[in-house]
Formats: structure tokens, sequence, C-alpha cells
């Protein structure tokens, strides 16, 4: 990264910084209507970032959560709930997760042996301006649908090109299926013969390198199970894009509160050292 862009990221960072210092509560009429609300600075300043609209991008992990088949499900035990002698309620559980299921993470070494771990992942890959494509009519005509470069070339034609260490996400409105295993992953069996059955969008491997080759993306997320489409065989895609140290974000929730471009991403996941993912609180700021 050129110091130009460590300075501008650092200038971005720090305002943003200063605004979460300075921002108040929501504003009364936001408040009653339900939305969660970056609301405006007191005294009126304004910082680096526009106050907006909090869109929570995350599957919750319970007993609904889906997971690949051939992976266990989510399993929580409460180890304790109740008062304690000494009369104060207490209550603490242990859950279980695979790394790869619910809203989660692909660190790049998940399929490209010597690239980052979940823990060596920077942050300016996590925090970083989102564009949205949408490629719903398309997933819906056809659920083995894989996002092609003229797709992405028909976005920029509209939007502008994608920006250098943005966050690209491709809504396919698989979201609206979770959490019916059956329809959002094309079966609800389990097991390895169950593979063989999924039917769900992805990324075409050809669009994987064209992103790698000419444009410069700092991960790469979408509402289905896999960022390649559910009938893949070799995992093109996640090899593509994780040797090129592109980490990946799957079973990212409704995108479609979304604008093609001007939302702000933040996807912060579990920080698991030598991990190769692992689960994944994803939000995005809505300018207003």
């Amino acid at each position: 990264m050129s110091t130009a862009r460590i300075s501008l990221r650092m200038a971005w960072v720090a305002g943003w910084l200063g605004y979460a210092a300075m921002a108040c509560a929501p504003r009364a009429e936001e408040a009653a209507a339900g939305g969660d609300t970056l609301g405006a600075p007191a005294g009126g300043a304004r910082g680096a970032l526009s106050p907006g609209r909090l869109v929570d991008l995350t599957h919750p992990f319970d007993e609904r959560t889906i997971y690949w088949p051939t992976s266990e499900p989510f399993k929580l035990q409460v180890m304790a709930a109740g008062r304690t002698p000494q009369g104060y309620y207490y209550s603490a559980n242990s859950f279980c997760t695979a790394e790869h299921g619910g809203t989660h993470l692909d660190a790049p070494i998940h399929f490209a042996e010597g690239r980052w771990t979940s823990d060596q992942i920077p942050l300016e890959r996590l925090v970083a301006p989102g564009v949205v494509v949408d490629v719903s009519a398309k997933a819906e005509a056809n659920p083995d649908y894989q996002v092609t470069v003229e797709d992405l070339q028909a976005w920029e034609s509209e939007h502008g090109r994608v920006p250098d260490g943005a966050i690209l996400l491709l809504n396919t409105n698989r979201a609206r299926l979770w959490p019916d295993a059956a329809r959002y992953m094309g079966t609800a069996e389990r097991g390895e013969g169950a593979v063989a059955k999924l039917h769900f969008p992805g990324l075409a491997p050809d669009a994987a390198r064209w992103l790698v080759g000419n444009r410069s993306v700092a991960a790469v997320g979408l509402d289905t199970p896999s960022i390649d489409y559910g009938q893949s065989k070799l995992f093109e895609t996640h090899q593509i894009l994780f040797a090129a140290n592109i980490p990946a974000f799957e079973n990212v929730a409704d995108l479609s509160g979304l604008p093609a471009v001007g939302s702000t991403v933040i996807a912060l996941p579990v920080k698991v050292t030598g991990g190769t993912g692992g689960p994944l609180r994803i939000i995005a700021i809505v300018p207003e």
C-alpha cells in the first residue's frame, strides 16, 4: 500500500473514531420507528462519516443455523442460569461451532497454502467502503447462476469503477430463504452424499480471475453458503481469490437494504490464531 493510501486510510479511521466518540443517541423519531441510526454528533458537529442507518447483515447462530452438509450443527450448552447462593443472578453458556457455517469468514488459508489465517487478515480488508452488485433477478431464474465478468462490467458502466480497497458484496436475494435449508442450499440432507445435491448461486471463476487481475478489492461477500456455486467440484473461485489473499464472507444476510455504492461495511470475525475462518458479525453503515 502506498504512503498516500496509508495516510488517507489513517485519516479516515481517525475521523471515524472522532465521530463515534461524539455521536449522540438516535433522534426520538428514529427510535420510535425502530431503526438503528447513528445520530448526529452533539452540537451539530460532523465527523468524517455521515450519520446513517446501521444494517445488520448477520444471521443469528442457533439451532436453525445452516451449515455445510458435512459439518456439525451449532450447539449451545447452558452452563449456569439462576440465582447464586449469594443472591445475585448469574448466567453463562458454552457453544460449539464449525468455522464454516452461518454468517462466516473464509480466510485465504482455507484454500490457499501459506496465505492469511483469520487472525492475520489486516483490518483494512474487514472495514471498508461497500459496493453491492445485484444479480437477484438472474439468480431467481437460475439457482445455479454464477456471477459473470459481464455482470461486474455492467455494474461499472452504471456506477463507475469498483474502488480499490472496497468490499464487493453480491446480492442474489438468497438470504430471503434462510433458515429453510432445503430451499436455501438445494437440500436439507446431511452427510457427504448431500454435497452433490447442493444448488445455489456463486461467483464464476472467470469473474474471480478478472477481479484479481483488474481490480483491487479488499474482500468479496455474498448471501449464499459458498463463494463458489453449489454444483462446484473444484472450488475454483475459492482458489483464485484466496491465492491473492482476498478473503470471503459467506451466508451474509439480506443485502437488499444496501445501496449499490455509499455504504461502509464492518465485518469482524472471531480472531482465532491459525483459523481458516469463523463466525462473522457483519454490519453496514448506510448514509441517509
